[in-house]
């Protein structure tokens, strides 16, 4: 069963209450989705943290509820 967008959406934001979180469903299938992430608590933070950020947010769901994630993220401003 596909992931719904709004369901990445509130585990990111859950995990990190202050991001602002984008998703796009790329292919309409509910499976394969991209996602912009920013919040102030990525500031110093080097890329590929922040992407680890993410995907323990998401609670191990990559892989396999959720097959593919395009991810961007940064800092507001």
């Amino acid at each position: 069963m596909p992931m719904a967008a709004a369901d990445i959406e509130a585990m990111i934001r859950a995990a990190i209450p202050d991001a602002t979180v984008e998703i796009t469903d790329l292919a309409g299938d509910g499976d394969h989705y991209a996602a912009k992430v920013t919040s102030a608590v990525f500031a110093g933070i080097p890329r590929v943290k922040q992407h680890q950020m993410v995907y323990a947010a998401l609670g191990g769901r990559m892989g396999g509820v959720l097959h593919a994630l395009q991810l961007t993220t940064g800092v507001p401003g």
